[in-house]
């Protein structure tokens, strides 16, 4: 297969819960429902578990998951981390450090390298915690983290959606929301005027430091609402930057990818992946690539795992990115509609070279415990 063996740069993700974990703490990071729902073993993401993680802790594909949990607990936390990680086959990790919190780093379990990710709303929730937030202590903290980080990250589409406008509010609109939100005494950052004025306000920071924006689109828990999450919602606001000198990252997509396909059609500035989802759909990744390669242009697509909490996810992200585009891929030659030469250029592209064009601080690594 085309993809074997490939060597990937996972361009988001998180870091892995380090203590060890019995089924229900193990269902509780998989999937969107954490726990809350149906079991996520009984689906998708449960029999691609079994399908491709069981072998990597000496078990037969498809144990049950029983089996599997129990084989968890007797390996320990870390000695699963590191041979699923391992096995990932990923030389660098771009890692969002603000969720979930006190997690250990993927690359410091499994090899390849580390870089932080900064989350853009915990860094203004936390200077009003310490009672320090102002417009230019946040203008300060946003460039010094940067100068430390790979990337920024909004979650503005689980605060108030993805509607931003094409203009930042004015600075004398923007302290009005801050100081309001620090009267209320919340310790979560949801005014819509404060997040519209941090999302252009990271944007310029980014444009200025060389440091793309990822923005969550697309699915997520139950805390999001998922028809404000169309990453179709960001048009104004990317028109607006797309000539600011910023790259815009959309995370994950699902079932929105045909429209940010389109995003990354029309603006230059737009690269896209469908990280979340792979793991989560298993058997159907095939078709949510092929989906997305409809219409974005390659170069515009990078490869992530979105893997969280638990170094499933990690691993599942990029095997089944290996199977399944490699399969679609193949399916191409064999029909004579791309060189050989051509797929390989492309799958090496997706896979690890779109992400080292986007970003440019990738050489050095940057996160820390």
């Amino acid at each position: 297969m085309i993809t074997d063996g490939l060597p990937l740069v996972d361009h988001h993700c998180h870091g892995i819960v380090p203590h060890d974990l019995d089924h229900r703490g193990f269902a509780a990071l998989l999937g969107e429902g954490r726990g809350r729902g149906g079991d996520p073993l009984d689906s998708m993401l449960g029999l691609a578990i079994r399908k491709w993680c069981a072998p990597l802790l000496d078990l037969a594909p498809h144990s049950t998951a029983a089996e599997y949990t129990a084989r968890r607990l007797d390996l320990g936390a870390e000695a699963v981390a590191i041979r699923l990680l391992r096995a990932a086959g990923v030389t660098d990790w771009l890692v969002d450090t603000g969720y979930p919190p006190e997690a250990a780093l993927p690359g410091r379990l499994g090899g390849g390298t580390d870089h932080e990710v900064v989350r853009v709303e915990q860094v203004a929730e936390t200077l009003a915690a310490r009672g320090e937030l102002t417009l230019d202590t946040l203008r300060a903290e946003l460039a010094d983290r940067g100068e430390h980080a790979v990337a920024f990250k909004t979650v503005i589409a689980y605060r108030g959606g993805l509607a931003v406008p094409a203009t930042r509010p004015a600075d004398s609109d923007a302290r009005k929301a801050a100081d309001s939100w620090l009267q209320s005494g919340q310790a979560r950052l949801t005014d819509p005027v404060l997040l519209a004025w941090l999302l252009h306000e990271t944007a310029a920071t980014g444009a200025s430091l060389g440091l793309p924006l990822q923005v969550h689109t697309g699915f997520g828990d139950d805390d999001l609402r998922l028809d404000r999450a169309n990453p179709v919602l960001l048009s104004d606001f990317l028109r607006s930057t797309k000539d600011s000198g910023v790259t815009v990252a959309l995370l994950h997509c699902w079932p929105y990818h045909r429209e940010a396909g389109y995003l990354a059609h029309v603006f230059g500035h737009v690269r896209v992946d469908v990280g979340l989802a792979v793991p989560l759909v298993g058997a159907r990744a095939g078709a949510v690539y092929a989906e997305l390669l409809e219409l974005a242009p390659f170069p515009s697509v990078l490869y992530s795992s979105d893997g969280c909490g638990v170094p499933e996810t990690h691993h599942l992200g990029a095997t089944l990115f290996r199977h399944h585009v490699g399969r679609l891929i193949d399916s191409w030659i064999g029909d004579d509609l791309i060189a050989t030469d051509d797929a390989e250029r492309l799958v090496q592209a997706i896979a690890a070279d779109n992400a080292r064009a986007a970003y440019p601080h990738l050489a050095s690594p940057t996160a820390t415990e």
